[in-house]
């Protein structure tokens, strides 16, 4: 039996999925916080390689490498390259270079620049395996990328993060992380613009959790901790959103503070809708095609897609598993991509 484990090494997450004869029989993924130290990466990885065993091939991505745990993204690459094959200890592991295919740890220093952050190429690659005209969507808990796929081949004009912001093919709108003031800068409130308090008063994540598009406590969608160190809970989540605009969740009615969550969820949808436009405008979609949808925030995917009068397509119909492994496999795409993708 042919094992490989696919392994997105990020920097707020590590997510792993092990294929058998090419089908995906295991997906897991943990927090982690290089940032913090590098033990805060090495423990995700040996507890992840304890859960899923060994494998006779390991295929591996990264984001890590842009942690400020590093001076810069190339030795990012080379250190988190080393941390990887001390923790996994196999001979056989291989780093994804996006275009430039797979390539060993000693050709690092070579291929540095191509291994940084192409864990999008992976699932994109894949879902152009299925579909032949195509934009790739994957909202993650901390960006979204958004990948034309055209005439079966991946169809990007950036390789870097700096030429996909650039080119409309990355954006940092994600599920659940980051700030509701990257998108706004006041919001409506009693009939009057307000601007934002421009603290780390509150995430998306309370924005979704306002809006019941995240459970309340901890769950695979969000797994980073609350601004306050308070709970996952409606209640704690609306008042962290109330402090943006200076008041207590007290002053707040239950209208009212759907209202503002709803405001901060549509202004982030506006930006990811941006980049389409600005995808749209070079002619990068073609005019039929659908929207396939992955990561963590797909459903916000199929939104887009029904907006704009699109078919939709989900990522996990593309990955054979077994039925309950789909959504997790979906939720974590690169991982997932890298177990069953040949090698080039």
């Amino acid at each position: 039996m042919t094992s490989v484990i696919g392994w997105d090494i990020g920097g707020a997450h590590v997510k792993a999925a092990r294929a058998e004869d090419g089908r995906l029989v295991a997906v897991t993924q943990r927090a982690c916080a290089p940032h913090m130290g590098l033990a805060h990466l090495e423990q995700p990885i040996r507890e992840t390689l304890a859960e899923l065993g060994s494998a006779a091939r390991h295929r591996v991505t990264m984001t890590a490498e842009l942690s400020d745990a590093f001076e810069d993204r190339a030795r990012g690459v080379i250190s988190v390259a080393a941390i990887v094959a001390r923790e996994i200890g196999a001979g056989d592991i291989l780093f994804y270079a996006g275009a430039d295919g797979f390539v060993s740890r000693a050709a690092l220093p070579e291929f540095a620049g191509s291994v940084a952050s192409a864990n999008w190429r992976a699932s994109a690659e894949l879902a152009a395996q299925h579909c032949a005209e195509a934009l790739f969507v994957d909202i993650g808990s901390t960006t979204s990328d958004l990948i034309p796929i055209r005439n079966g081949c991946v169809s990007a004009s950036g390789a870097t993060d700096a030429e996909r912001l650039a080119s409309g093919e990355l954006a940092y709108a994600g599920f659940s992380r980051g700030s509701p003031q990257a998108y706004a800068s006041r919001a409506p409130i009693d009939g009057t613009w307000t601007p934002l308090v421009n603290e780390a008063f509150a995430s998306m994540a309370d924005v979704r959790r306002v809006l019941g598009d995240l459970p309340e406590g901890e769950s695979g969608a969000d797994l980073s901790p609350t601004a306050d160190g308070r709970p996952k809970t409606i209640p704690a989540s609306r008042a962290r959103l109330a402090r943006l605009i200076a008041r207590d969740a007290a002053q707040l009615s239950d209208s009212q503070a759907r209202a503002l969550a709803d405001y901060f969820a549509r202004a982030q949808m506006r930006a990811i809708e941006d980049q389409i436009a600005l995808l749209a405008s070079r002619d990068a979609i073609a005019p039929d095609a659908p929207f396939i949808g992955a990561g963590v925030g797909r459903a916000l995917v199929a939104r887009l897609a029904q907006m704009t009068a699109r078919p939709y397509q989900d990522f996990a119909d593309f990955i054979p598993a077994p039925e309950d492994l789909r959504a997790a496999a979906s939720d974590c795409a690169p991982a997932a991509a890298l177990a069953l993708l040949e090698e080039k």
